[in-house]
């Protein structure tokens, strides 16, 4: 994905469809907002987007988490990383925005759960094994 498109995004659901249209151009099947049971904290849980591969069946859930500004971030993010692990499929958070701190971004790539928009399509082609 080009460069210019890292930063474009204004919206978690912005990032949200991005990640929809690059699994649509591999040939995964995508849902957004699908329910998963609870989470670890007790309220519903939605995972962001679901992709499966029609052909292997296997899926993957994707978690989006997007910053503006700076903000709550650092106290929210861990939880969210505890609560992929409890999913009953893998995952991984896909992040994003200027209000992300180094910080954070230096945790979340130390989980090996987590990346940005510009390395998705080349991660989903590893992960579901997609033509390189």
């Amino acid at each position: 994905m080009a460069e210019s498109k890292k930063n474009s995004f204004e919206t978690c659901g912005e990032l949200v469809k991005a990640v929809v249209e690059i699994a649509k151009n591999l040939g995964l099947e995508s849902k957004e907002q699908y329910p998963a049971g609870k989470r670890i904290w007790g309220s519903n849980r939605k995972i962001d987007v679901i992709l499966l591969n029609p052909q292997t069946r296997k899926v993957l859930g994707i978690e989006c988490k997007f910053q503006k500004t700076p903000g709550t971030t650092e106290e929210k993010i861990p939880s969210v990383v505890e609560d992929i692990k409890a999913w009953p499929i893998y995952g991984i958070i896909l992040y994003g925005g200027e209000g992300m701190t180094q910080n954070m971004k230096s945790f979340l790539i130390s989980t090996g759960r987590a990346l940005e928009i510009e390395d998705l399509e080349s991660w989903l082609k590893l992960y579901f094994g997609l033509p390189l």
